[in-house]
């Protein structure tokens, strides 16, 4: 069988390896357009934080070994620029400028995402990036080691912004958030992300939301951010507004899209044409709380899907699980979590939500180092089930949301969480849970 993957990381690397484990015989080629595979792109706002560290501490696996090792013949630098379903081959250019094409039994595009870029005058100016993939992540590290950059301007203000935020203030930098659209961070509670926004406030990050940015110039030495209302001096500028899928190469081949042009696929990874898979970011998932498709870009999804694909060849049964929604971030001295739906997206999914917010805290009241933990918890009035989770606080968020996310997972309603046997001792939380406090809450409050 040859099985042919389109793109190296998560999703790819995941699926050729895992293929190759299950069927040795397997003919395994990877095409990747960059020359890294394998890394911890979740990693580089803490690496850029630090200028001791090389970023090539983030890769995980070296190319060599895919092909050394496990005899996947992994081929970087080569940009795959159509598919072909009915002649069943890849086609492109290598880092030669010498075109290729590949033949295939099945394929796997694991194309990922892009960073969202605004389109603005001047965002290809010097000065201006981007953070999605590793050459990124060596362009801004090579760019503040060899500039002497005081102030960067971040337009967003997502996980990777605000991950950004605390890394350019670490290094000393001053940093001013830009988006065009009121709130801080719309999915969350107004009580709770004014938590969020008292702790960059606290560190002397401005935020600016509601100010659409018209134009990037330049400036002197620097750049000039320009709003409607308002211009900023800056050193660089970061654009850090999301990220879209890559899905146009499955377009082209007349496959099926989803959500926000993301590739639909079944629970086996399949897309609309049975002989080709997509996987990683580039793919939609099954939301398991609203039941509708969703477009998750998240490394465990993509490691999962590739795992599922390589089953799939090795002709297992395999249905992958949805997903719940599950994130976390830190900010600062804050940890944010979140798993299922939000109030609004509650709605909009056709529940009748209704929701509790409690501050708790995250040791027992008496001992030492207790600090505040804010807890939403959203449910259905009209079935009781339990629908979404959100936390801050300065410890016990992050791994904290996973007993909620376990349960949404499961389908419990609210009352069936208020029963859950989780671990108690004074370091770690009171007595009662703060997940559990608010379930009960939110039982009195739907009842």
């Amino acid at each position: 069988m040859k099985f042919v993957v389109i793109g190296g990381d998560a999703a790819g690397m995941s699926a050729a390896s895992r293929a190759k484990r299950n069927l040795p015989d397997l003919e395994a080629t990877v095409l990747e357009k960059t020359t890294d595979v394998s890394f911890s792109a979740c990693g580089m706002p803490y690496n850029i934080a630090d200028p001791a560290r090389d970023i090539e501490d983030l890769v995980v696996r070296q190319a060599d070994v895919f092909r050394e090792k496990q005899g996947i013949n992994l081929l970087t630098g080569h940009r795959v620029e159509k598919i072909d379903p009915a002649g069943k081959s890849v086609t492109g250019v290598g880092p030669d400028g010498a075109a290729f094409s590949f033949a295939y039994d099945k394929l796997l595009i694991a194309t990922g995402a892009r960073p969202v870029v605004p389109e603005i005058p001047g965002i290809d100016l010097p000065g201006v990036m981007v953070l999605r993939n590793l050459k990124h992540g060596r362009r801004i590290k090579s760019f503040l080691k060899e500039h002497a950059v005081q102030k960067a301007v971040i337009l967003g203000m997502g996980s990777i912004a605000l991950e950004m935020a605390e890394s350019f203030r670490t290094l000393g930098m001053d940093v001013d958030m830009v988006k065009p659209r009121p709130g801080l961070i719309p999915w969350m509670d107004p009580s709770m992300s004014r938590v969020i926004q008292d702790e960059l406030e606290a560190h002397k990050v401005g935020i600016y939301d509601g100010h659409p940015v018209k134009s990037i110039e330049k400036s002197g030495a620097g750049l000039r951010v320009i709003c409607a209302d308002r211009t900023f001096e800056t050193d660089m500028v970061l654009a850090a507004a999301g990220v879209i899928p890559n899905s146009e190469l499955a377009e082209d081949a007349g496959l099926a899209l989803s959500v926000r042009k993301s590739i639909a696929v079944d629970p086996s990874m399949r897309t609309s044409n049975p002989e080709i898979f997509a996987a990683g970011d580039c793919a939609d998932s099954d939301h398991l709380v609203s039941g509708k498709k969703v477009w998750t870009p998240l490394a465990l999804r993509a490691n999962r899907g590739g795992w599922a694909v390589a089953d799939a060849l090795a002709g297992k049964d395999v249905r992958l699980e949805g997903v719940v929604g599950t994130a976390v971030f830190k900010l600062f001295g804050l940890e944010v979590a979140r798993t299922g739906l939000s109030v609004g997206e509650a709605r909009s999914a056709g529940f009748d939500p209704e929701a509790t917010v409690i501050k708790s805290r995250s040791r027992a009241h008496a001992h030492p180092g207790s600090t505040t933990i804010w807890v939403q918890i959203v449910g259905d009035k009209k079935s009781g089930r339990l629908l979404g989770v959100q936390m801050v606080g300065r410890e016990g968020a992050a791994h904290r949301i996973n007993a909620p996310a376990v349960a949404l997972h499961a389908g419990m309603s609210v009352d069936d969480y208020t029963q859950m046997d989780l671990a108690y001792a004074p370091p770690f939380g009171p007595a009662l849970d703060p997940t559990l406090a608010a379930s009960l809450q939110l039982v009195k409050a739907m009842s």
